[in-house]
């Protein structure tokens, strides 16, 4: 519906006020966010020039944005782009939006990573953790392995828009992979099939399911990373990965039972536990 004389300041308040009618947090941010993708507008710009009119095209694209938000339609997919670790990742409904839980992940694998050290991710979705990885250390050689040639084509765009070189691989967990690694990293879908349903209507009904989908009990990749990943790791070698908050004690018991050492978990920034990790000593098997 087109105002007559709707400022810019005008149009984030009644975007928001929309927003916040359907159920959604952080309204008054997603309404400005949205604007701001349409006219290029920073805060400066936006506190000195509030009052200036908007076109009947901006309008148009405005509350078209509006209405999928509204719909719960993540504010990321609408703007093509997520922030994680510090960068901008492209992202679409092919890939798990990035979220800062994940930066957990980095923080630890980061901890033990040397130069020259191979890392395979493995469900890399957008390529953010290998990416944000080399980033901060360039002397490392990383390759991204994911069932979904679509979510590689994102990873893959992602890695060159900042500027990483690395190796994209289309695989059904191990059977494409070849070699040996120092580190494997995985965010693997956990959450179980029941539980799915249960989930907030910006993740159940816009990521992408094979990526939330754990099975049963959630626990299915955590097994097949548990038996496979011994296979494809140097000596010594780690295996680092993102869990479910209630998930520890069982993904740490299938480590243990696979033979893996130094088994630990890490919690978030709100206190739950998020990654598990642990490394793999062939000599002392």
């Amino acid at each position: 519906m087109i105002q007559e004389n709707l400022t810019i300041s005008g149009a984030v308040r009644e975007g928001a006020k929309r927003l916040k009618q359907c159920g959604i947090e952080n309204a008054d941010y997603d309404s400005y966010a949205l604007l701001s993708e349409i006219n290029g507008m920073d805060r400066t710009y936006y506190l000195m020039n509030g009052s200036k009119l908007l076109t009947r095209v901006e309008q148009e694209r405005f509350f078209d944005y509006i209405e999928r938000r509204s719909s719960h339609e993540p504010l990321q997919h609408i703007l093509g782009r997520a922030f994680f670790y510090g960068h901008e990742f492209k992202v679409s409904p092919d890939v798990l939006i990035p979220r800062p839980d994940t930066e957990v992940l980095v923080e630890q694998v980061l901890k033990v990573c040397t130069d020259g050290m191979t890392v395979v991710d493995m469900c890399t979705g957008s390529g953010c953790i290998l990416i944000s990885l080399k980033l901060r250390n360039p002397q490392i050689v990383i390759e991204g392995a994911d069932i979904s040639e679509e979510a590689l084509k994102v990873a893959e765009k992602n890695a060159k828009k900042l500027g990483v070189s690395g190796k994209w691989i289309q695989t059904d967990m191990f059977e494409n992979i070849t070699g040996t690694f120092d580190m494997i990293t995985s965010n693997p879908p956990y959450i179980p099939t029941k539980v799915i349903e249960e989930l907030e209507a910006e993740v159940r009904l816009h990521d992408p399911y094979e990526a939330l989908d754990g099975k049963e009990d959630g626990l299915y990749f955590y097994r097949i990373l548990a038996e496979k990943v011994p296979e494809y790791l140097t000596d010594g070698g780690w295996l680092v990965m993102e869990i479910g908050y209630d998930q520890s004690a069982d993904v740490e018991k299938l480590l243990k039972e696979t033979g893996f050492e130094q088994v630990s978990t890490q919690k978030d920034l709100a206190g739950l536990d998020r990654v598990v990790g642990g490394v793999y000593n062939r000599h002392s098997k």
